[in-house]
């Protein structure tokens, strides 16, 4: 009852400017109707979410896709006889980090040895063309892993940059309304709620939505960037077993 008393008591005139106060602190209108610079703000930050959360959903796949084929990729490579053979299949592992990885090097120890055979050395400098035809090929494989893994990573860096920077874009669209609001309070002469709370809530938005942007992004890119490093040792590994094997049967390749 007391509530209700409560607002039965309030002069009919005294309701308006409530409800109108209610109103004005929607948060959609609020975003909407912000100040020139403080709106600028929030759709730097709408970008910024926008585009953290596409690059998300695309390295989810990417990264997930990744992962598959390479391991298919390795499955065939122990259960292959010929290498010669493997690389002519290399079509149906398309997109495999790995699968990339190996073609280098094949090619690379191919082009070996048709120089080899094309210069025909005589014995006794066969062990120097050998190291230097693995160390090639390592060369090769170094190279292109560090262009698999970069491709892996591309992108990341903008998730991390939204990361560290939206919060901060945040902030100031904060102190920007907050600024406002002072200047508001000066120009009518009150510090009433309805005053200064437009202003104020306006200028949180600005922060939550600096947070909103930030916090999925650096989620996303801890976890992404940890599967990239998986995704590497695997190219690592692999990279180390298939030099072995140049290395015991090079003149079989």
């Amino acid at each position: 009852m007391l509530p209700f008393l409560a607002a039965a008591a309030l002069p009919t005139g005294e309701s308006a400017p409530i409800a109108s106060l209610q109103e004005e602190m929607d948060v959609i209108t609020l975003a909407t109707q912000s100040g020139g610079m403080v709106f600028f703000v929030l759709l730097v930050l709408v970008f910024f979410s926008l585009s953290s959360w596409a690059i998300i959903i695309w390295k989810f796949w990417e990264l997930r896709g990744a992962r598959r084929r390479s391991a298919q990729f390795v499955d065939a490579f122990w259960r292959s006889k010929r290498l010669d053979r493997l690389y002519a299949e290399l079509a149906e592992h398309e997109s495999s980090p790995v699968g990339e990885v190996f073609a280098a090097g094949y090619q690379e120890a191919e082009q070996v040895l048709k120089t080899r055979s094309r210069e025909g050395e005589e014995d006794s400098s066969v062990l120097t063309s050998e190291m230097t035809g693995v160390e090639s090929v390592e060369r090769a494989l170094r190279r292109a892993a560090n262009e698999q893994v970069s491709r892996l990573e591309r992108m990341l860096t903008f998730l991390a940059t939204t990361a560290s920077a939206t919060p901060f874009i945040g902030l100031f669209g904060t102190v920007w309304g907050i600024m406002n609001s002072f200047r508001e309070i000066g120009a009518r002469g009150s510090a009433g709620l309805a005053v200064v709370a437009p202003g104020i809530s306006e200028a949180l938005i600005a922060t939550a939505l600096g947070l909103l942007a930030a916090i999925p992004a650096v989620i996303a890119y801890n976890h992404y960037q940890g599967r990239v490093k998986v995704i590497a040792d695997e190219i690592e590994n692999f990279t180390a077993d298939f030099l072995n094997l140049v290395d015991r049967h090079f003149m079989r390749l």
